[in-house]
């Protein structure tokens, strides 16, 4: 069993799902994957940074009771061949394997255009930490417990100072490519580190395929369009559908299935407004 830790932020929800649906449809062996949020944590794994678990990714080796490999992967990813490749990579000499990215970022900005835009700050071994495959049972990851993550402060965990420098691993860099910020490329994994193809911004952004094709996998109901599924559950949270449901059941309140037979097609969601077709 490959067990694959992720980066959950409820802001970015869309990111986690995919991700994890691409690596479904590619895998050859089962995989486990463990959501790093911080609600089921306990644990805030933002302080500093513009993620939810930018601090959570470093309590894996604790979450595994030091014991055995995993991977940590940023949620904001999809991967174009089987995961396991990656773990075949697995040095036992090493406490932890990355790609070791050398560059400056060429975008001042990132999430453009959305409530979680930010500044796109430049630090030493920046992105290191995105893909980290970890050697859980090394001695020198026992330092890292609950109380030392949450205390260490952002540049001695980004820069992995609890280790040293012959006890991280490379990486090959097809398998973390900063979508963006390096030239395009084939890729392994495809990292949209400055805002995911979902967001309009980056919509056009390299590997937005690749990304779109697992949007809609995730998606998927034998039969049915993904473009329903998304208009239907947009309009049966909306309240007022729900009041109609109320109004046409004599007032008694409705379960997740009664109400209207509202036709789907008559069903047209528009900015800052819902709209029944006779309504």
């Amino acid at each position: 069993m490959l067990t694959i830790y992720v980066g959950y932020d409820p802001r970015e929800a869309i990111a986690y799902h995919t991700f994890c649906e691409s690596v479904i449809q590619y895998a050859s062996k089962p995989v486990r994957f463990v959501p790093l949020h911080e609600d089921m944590l306990q644990f805030d794994g933002q302080q500093d940074g513009t993620n939810a678990f930018i601090f959570s990714r470093y309590l894996v080796p604790h979450l595994q009771d030091y014991k055995g490999w995993a991977l940590f992967c940023d949620g904001d990813m999809v991967v174009t061949e089987d995961i396991y490749n990656l773990f075949k990579m697995r040095d036992g000499s090493k406490a932890v394997q990355v790609i070791k990215h050398n560059y400056k970022t060429s975008n001042p900005r990132k999430y453009i255009g959305t409530d979680i835009e930010a500044d796109n700050v430049d630090y030493p071994r920046k992105n290191w930490s995105s893909v980290m495959l970890w050697n859980c049972g090394h001695p020198s990851n026992r330092i890292l417990t609950r109380d030392l993550v949450s205390e260490a402060g952002g540049a001695f965990l980004h820069r992995f100072q609890w280790l040293k420098d012959d006890e991280i691993g490379g990486l090959p860099k097809e398998w973390n490519h900063l979508v963006g910020e390096y030239e395009p490329r084939d890729a392994s994994l495809y990292h949209y580190t400055l805002g995911v193809p979902s967001i309009e911004f980056y919509m056009r952004c390299e590997g937005h395929r690749e990304w779109n094709k697992h949007v809609l996998g995730m998606l998927n109901v034998e039969g049915d369009r993904p473009e329903e599924i998304v208009r239907r559950a947009a309009w049966r949270t909306n309240g007022r559908y729900n009041k109609l449901q109320h109004a046409s059941n004599g007032g008694r309140e409705c379960s997740g299935t009664d109400g209207p037979d509202i036709g789907y097609s008559d069903v047209r969601p528009v900015r800052g407004e819902q709209a029944v077709s006779g309504a």
